[in-house]
Parts: structure tokens; sequence; C-alpha cells
């Protein structure tokens, strides 16, 4: 049976985020602090290091492409699919 992931919500997220970057110098690494938060709220580890991670880009203390630029990039991508099928 397959399942689908659960929707968790905005405010979580933040939240898990948070809690993950104020206690970030307790833990050894980001991997550790995020396995530890992850179990304490009950969603995957790997999902909160990736928001993590996205969050530290979008703030500038790390480098990356920003989620405003994702989002741009993927806006243009479908825009240019859009016209190619258009055109065929």
């Amino acid at each position: 049976m397959i399942t689908m992931p659960k929707r968790i919500p905005e405010e979580t997220k933040q939240r898990a985020i948070r809690l993950v970057l104020d206690h970030l110098n307790e833990y050894p690494n980001l991997t550790a602090a995020c396995e530890t938060v992850s179990q304490r709220l009950g969603f995957g580890a790997e999902s909160l290091r990736r928001w993590v991670r996205q969050a530290q880009v979008d703030s500038g203390a790390r480098e990356g492409v920003t989620t405003s630029e994702l989002e741009r990039i993927r806006r243009l991508e479908r825009e240019n699919r859009e016209l190619r099928e258009a055109n065929a």
C-alpha cells in the first residue's frame, strides 16, 4: 500500500526550523540537530534538514538558490514549455 506524504503546516515547519537554528550549537552537526527535533515533532529528519538548509540559503547564511529564485525558474520553465507546445 502506497501512502501519501502528510502535509506539514507551514507554521509547524517554521517552528521546527527555528528550533534547529536556535539550538544548532548544542549538536555536533545539522543532521544530529534535525534528527532530534524531528523525532520530537513527529516527521522526517531529512525533510527538516532540507527545510533548514533552504532557510539558511534564503537568509544568506549559506550559498545556493533562494526560494524566490527557484519559484522564478519554475515559472520561466513552465512558460517555456507552454510556448514550445504551442509552437509544435
